[in-house]
């Protein structure tokens, strides 16, 4: 299950605020915060509570542990479900590296990780779950690794950063299962692949 906030034009990089190590050069970070409500989060936070573990990239896990695992945002608020559920439950990186995690109960996936990923999918229990980690995502997809994608699209153009989808890449068609609109417009789409699109045929031919 792969979770992302993006905005309507595709950008997915520094949604939460601004952070010059991990996102240097971006000048409009924080786009998605302020349009989060109460229902929006709580929507966020059951879905965290779902997860039997965490899948990341090296970008995301970084920046993940800096505020969930170690910062002002982390285990210290324990009562939040989103730190409770990242700082008690199992996490995965693929990066080559990382070689000693920092954060607790963390397994770096080094070599061969279509065939660890796969091994986790199918282990009993909850989900597997990614949230961000826009490039390990694109590369499930590719891979048949995704079985559903969790899109929260934020209601505006941030005109700058890094596009969830470049302009050239492999093509796939999504199944739409759920939809659903939040108070201040941020609205969730959930899809699962669906093979190859269907392409109209030439009008010319």
């Amino acid at each position: 299950m792969a979770n992302i906030q993006v905005s309507v034009d595709g950008v997915f990089q520094s949604n939460g605020g601004r952070h010059p190590e991990f996102d240097p050069g971006m000048e409009r970070g924080g786009w998605a915060r302020p349009l989060f409500d109460d229902e929006s989060l709580a929507f966020v936070g059951e879905y965290y509570q779902r997860a039997e573990a965490f899948l990341f990239g090296r970008r995301t896990y970084e920046m993940f542990l800096w505020s969930w695992g170690t910062g002002t945002w982390g285990a210290a608020q324990g009562d939040n479900p989103i730190s409770a559920a990242l700082n008690t439950r199992p996490k995965y990186v693929a990066s080559t590296t990382i070689t000693d995690p920092a954060w607790a109960n963390t397994t770096v996936l080094s070599g061969g990780l279509a065939s660890a990923i796969r091994e986790l999918k199918a282990r009993p229990g909850g989900e597997l779950q990614v949230h961000g980690s826009g490039a390990l995502t694109r590369w499930l997809l590719a891979h048949e690794l995704v079985d559903e994608l969790a899109l929260l699209v934020a209601p505006v153009i941030v005109g700058q950063g890094a596009r969830l989808f470049p302009d050239s890449g492999p093509d796939l068609a999504l199944d739409l299962v759920e939809s659903r609109a939040f108070p201040k417009g941020i609205v969730l789409q959930v899809y699962r692949p669906a093979g190859r699109p269907a392409y109209a045929s030439d009008p010319t031919a």
